[in-house]
């Protein structure tokens, strides 16, 4: 019963970190991190490092698969990047002085939130206005939003993608495509360094739960990042505001009644 329990909770904890990370370039802790927590009754710290971890494959496919459509900007996500890895370092160091239930709590709250921001006020930023910015000013945007969403991305994941996400599309005037694209680009490398950080300062994982926590969320994060190459950007925001609403709920009422 305990190996059904795992294989569905992994399963569903996948599904929906990948349709997250695939279509808007969510951190899979957004999603994986509570499920973990809730129905496992896994220690959040380790579940946030097993959700990062996750997202490594998943980012990486998915940013492979935006780049082969033109839509990734390597140049100006490298300069991001910088900030962001430090950053994640020390949130990931942070997050393991913070007490397990303030963590698991907030895990829940965030996808929640994140997947009604999505539904009320989609992204439709264009293509056009994006040439708006120079350069000078987006590389030192990019350097100072990347400290924020490093340190976020570190300490609880859940906050990661999604900051990324909206500064991309408002501060740095990014299309929806090209924003996601550039956000699962840079997601790689910073969920890499927070899973590293995570296992390095806490302990090492449960090895079963971190192989299918990865693989189903590798395989939806694929399935996810062609369909959204094709569908319009607010198809794409009403997807994953739905998915992520729908589990925020689940994790919720359960925490509930628990």
């Amino acid at each position: 019963m305990e190996i059904l329990l795992t294989l569905l909770v992994t399963f569903f904890a996948g599904m929906g970190a990948g349709l997250g990370t695939g279509f808007a370039g969510m951190s899979a802790a957004a999603v994986i991190s509570p499920m973990l927590i809730t129905f496992l009754d896994m220690d959040p710290y380790m579940a946030v490092g097993i959700a990062l971890s996750s997202d490594v494959l998943a980012s990486a496919v998915s940013a492979y698969t935006y780049g082969k459509n033109k839509n990734l900007d390597i140049k100006n996500g490298l300069i991001m990047m910088a900030s962001v890895l430090t950053f994640t370092v020390v949130g990931s160091y942070v997050a393991s002085l913070v007490t397990p239930a303030a963590m698991g709590t907030f895990s829940v709250f965030m996808t929640f939130l994140l997947g009604i921001k999505f539904i009320v006020k989609p992204v439709m930023t264009t293509k056009e206005s994006m040439q708006d910015t120079s350069g000078s000013k987006r590389a030192l945007q990019s350097i100072i939003c990347g400290v924020v969403i490093g340190f976020i991305c570190g300490f609880i994941g859940a906050g990661g993608g999604m900051m990324m996400l909206l500064i991309l599309t408002t501060v740095l005037g990014y299309e929806l495509k090209t924003a996601v694209g550039t956000s699962v680009f840079i997601m790689t490398f910073t969920a890499l360094t927070g899973a590293v950080s995570h296992f390095t300062i806490g302990s090492l994982p449960d090895w079963k739960v971190w192989g299918l926590c990865v693989l189903f969320t590798f395989l939806w994060a694929r399935i996810a990042a062609v369909f959204a190459n094709k569908a319009a950007p607010k198809t794409l925001n009403q997807a994953t505001g739905i998915i992520l609403v729908v589990l925020g709920i689940v994790i919720m009422l359960f925490t509930f009644l628990k």
